[in-house]
């Protein structure tokens, strides 16, 4: 009787690996190993950020790749999130800080909602792109709000920060850019 058992138990574990790898296995092609390779690589601390283009809330169009030159902190912000809302006086003392080579990029994630007056009741001058088909967040691979990339003047990440910085945090990260 044991013997039984012990055969069934088994049986229904490598059943079970079975149709769990049968349905884990996709068909990878070399063309979407190298997307998937160069997404991964592209968060990456020392990888080329990947390029966007996005329209801004003023309306204007705002590609990163042509912010080459300078350095970039490009943050990932919704208008519910606490934290979000916390760091934003920090990011707008920074913008006004900043020289000429540092640009603040706070790309909004919920452009369904009230941007522009979150925006306006905060008195907020900096560029704010709008994320509105989640490609951008979702390049980026953004799990939690806000985030932030560190990008050098020669469009490499150099770091990332998740959650609410200070003022001090943010320049800290921006004086080890090049």
């Amino acid at each position: 009787m044991i013997k039984k058992v012990v055969a069934a138990v088994i049986l229904v574990t490598l059943l079970t690996v079975a149709i769990v790898q049968a349905m884990d296995k996709t068909t990878e092609t070399p063309e979407t190993t190298s997307q998937t390779t160069a997404s991964n690589e592209g968060l990456a601390i020392g990888a080329k950020a990947p390029d966007f283009e996005l329209k801004t809330l003023a309306g204007e169009t705002v590609k990163l790749s042509n912010l080459k030159g300078k350095k970039v902190m490009l943050n990932f912000w919704a208008t519910w999130c606490p934290p979000c809302k916390e760091e934003m006086p920090a990011m707008e003392k920074l913008s006004k800080q900043a020289g000429k080579d540092v640009v603040i990029l706070a790309v909004n994630i919920d452009p369904q909602l009230d941007v522009q007056g979150f925006i306006n009741e905060n008195k907020i001058t900096f560029p704010i792109p709008l994320d509105k088909d989640d490609k951008v967040n979702e390049t980026y691979q953004v799990l939690s709000i806000p985030t932030t990339y560190f990008i050098d003047s020669k469009g490499i990440i150099q770091n990332k920060y998740t959650g609410s910085m200070t003022l001090d945090v943010m320049k800290d990260f921006l004086n080890k850019l090049k």
